[in-house]
């Protein structure tokens, strides 16, 4: 292994502590030598690879800050994306403990199934559309292994896109007829709205960050494969997700998720 290599692998390794101590480290791109966006990329590998050797299975991807909501939110003007792996995942209902995470918070998403592989730098909407077999609602808990949100986009894509878990609703067929970028969905916590978002929010359709990941694995010779999960990305800004809280989030024509907290 070069010394790059062996930095992505240390920087990996930290990240990966953090998680697991829950001691949060400084920002990368804080220290020298900086941090650009194919590092963080590479770190974010690094920690995959990790994680896999140690049993964990690749079930899909994220997209994130792909709404206005969420690029102010982190003061960048581009989405970036992160891997979900089988224990990150859970169905709806379930319950998470607020001390496993440091600073957790939670987006509602449009999430999708593929029932067929998209691969390619010059995929299209329809394209994307024809690959999805399946939507659904998704609440994603964002964590940063940092010592604040106060962060680069080079960091949370270190921190693989700051993933941390995936509460998933029941997934549906799709039906073409659906406009699933004026689908509107609303987030309650403990019965009380307070967030809502259209599927549009999300680079002007949902279907458009399938568009963008497809792209971007494309230069890295990968792409998306059939069975593959996808979260679309926010349509609202992050929320502090606080103990004892139940979030709901429901949609016109999608089977609601819950996520209760410990």
């Amino acid at each position: 292994m070069d010394e790059r290599g062996s930095q992505w692998s240390s920087a990996a390794a930290a990240l990966l502590a953090a998680e697991q101590s829950r001691v949060p480290v400084a920002p990368l791109t804080s220290q020298p030598p900086g941090l650009t966006l194919e590092d963080a990329y590479q770190i974010q590998a690094a920690a995959v690879a990790r994680r896999v050797a140690g049993g964990a299975r690749v079930v899909g991807h994220k997209v994130g800050v792909t709404s206005r909501a969420m690029q102010e939110q982190m003061g960048v003007d581009e989405p970036d994306s992160g891997v979900l792996l089988d224990d990150m995942v859970l169905p709806s209902g379930s319950e998470l403990v607020r001390g496993d995470f440091l600073a957790p918070r939670v987006e509602a998403e449009i999430a999708f199934r593929l029932g067929h592989d998209l691969q390619g730098p010059e995929v299209s909407v329809e394209a994307a559309k024809d690959a999805v077999s399946e939507v659904f609602l998704a609440l994603e808990v964002i964590d940063t292994r940092f010592t604040s949100w106060r962060i680069a986009l080079a960091d949370s894509i270190a921190d693989n896109a700051s993933s941390a878990r995936v509460v998933t609703g029941a997934m549906v067929p799709l039906d073409p007829a659906w406009d699933l970028a004026a689908e509107q969905l609303v987030v309650s916590v403990d019965g009380k709205a307070v967030a809502t978002g259209e599927g549009r929010a999300v680079l002007g359709d949902p279907f458009r960050p399938l568009v963008w990941l497809a792209s971007r694995l494309s230069e890295l010779g990968a792409g998306l494969s059939a069975g593959d999960l996808v979260l679309a990305g926010a349509v609202h800004a992050s929320l502090p997700l606080d103990a004892a809280t139940r979030v709901r989030t429901s949609a016109p024509h999608l089977p609601p998720v819950d996520l209760r907290v410990a």
